[in-house]
């Protein structure tokens, strides 16, 4: 089935699942997804209920996320139930933590790639990032994801000036060793974020360092689906760049619906007051065709953030 497209003719490729608030870090900047916090949490059941209907609708790909969906005990059953429904792919965003514990668990069930989230590999800044001591932890279950056949596996770091913008050589370095591939994010600025100290202080713009990986590429490519972002493939090694997501290029190409950790979808990252509550009609028993209308009108809300 083709994806059903919005009334601004994006296709609804990806559906972002928020499994849960909770997560065993405290990152310094983390904005929670744009999620306000919720204790109600959907049960493996509801959510498989949800990816059926998308699946329905044309979703091709599901990405489990947080808070720390690893914190919850039942994700290995989660993703079970989700890859009997045949997805072209199901990932996850993950800070590593408990990686160790549950990647070969998770391949086995049917997960396909995985996100985790590592901004340094120096344990001093890690523990200022984070809050925590669980570097070594991230590494062997790094290492343990891609021997488990989890393919492929991003870093997703964040670069901040004055904390780790000189260390991306050295990531390189260890995504590259590993098999790997290293997503460079860039913090959203004072102009746009809420906490305008903190992006004041810790913004580091990309530009100039795209204009180095340009130069030192072998290969540039640019995902057309992904908001424009371009992969730099360098001496055997890809490095992806992430620009701020409040912007016309990453609204204009944005094919993802989200939904919250108490099962509501919200058609857009960057608003909270449109959304469209679906949970609570899987609890009422609903069939499948009401359900998919609740979804029908979580994309009719979709409207650019940002728009040319």
């Amino acid at each position: 089935m083709k994806p059903i497209k919005d009334q601004y003719q994006r296709p609804i490729i990806s559906l972002r699942i928020t499994i849960t608030n909770l997560c065993n870090v405290n990152c310094i900047y983390c904005h929670h997804d744009g999620m306000e916090y919720s204790k109600d949490e959907m049960t493996s059941d509801e959510i498989y209920e949800i990816c059926k209907i998308a699946k329905n609708i044309g979703v091709k790909k599901i990405r489990l996320s947080g808070g720390e969906p690893l914190v919850r005990k039942d994700i290995v059953e989660i993703v079970e139930k989700i890859s009997t429904l045949g997805f072209k792919d199901i990932s996850l965003t993950t800070n590593g933590v408990l990686l160790e514990k549950y990647s070969e668990d998770l391949k086995k069930a049917g997960l396909h790639r995985i996100n985790v989230s590592l901004d340094t590999l120096n344990p001093e800044t890690y523990k200022f990032i984070t809050k925590k001591d669980y570097l070594e932890k991230v590494k062997r279950g790094l290492i343990k994801a891609v021997d488990a056949g989890l393919y492929p596996v991003k870093i997703n770091m964040v670069l901040m000036k004055g904390i780790n913008e000189d260390e991306v050589e050295e990531m390189f370095e260890f995504t590259k060793k590993h098999g790997m591939i290293l997503q460079l994010i860039e913090l959203v600025d004072s102009e746009n974020c809420e906490d305008d100290k903190f992006s004041e202080e810790y913004h580091y713009s990309l530009e100039p360092l795209e204009d180095e990986l340009a130069e030192k590429a072998d290969e540039v490519v640019t995902r057309e689906f992904m908001q424009s972002r371009k992969k730099y493939y360098i001496d055997g090694g890809e490095i992806e760049v992430v620009k701020p997501m409040d912007n016309t290029e990453f609204c204009k190409n944005c094919t993802r619906l989200r939904i919250t950790p108490d099962g509501k979808i919200k058609p857009c990252l960057l608003r909270n007051d449109n959304l469209v509550d679906l949970v609570s009609y899987i609890r009422n028993g609903d069939g499948e065709d009401q359900l998919k209308e609740r979804f029908l009108i979580g994309i009719n809300n979709r409207k650019p953030f940002n728009m040319e």
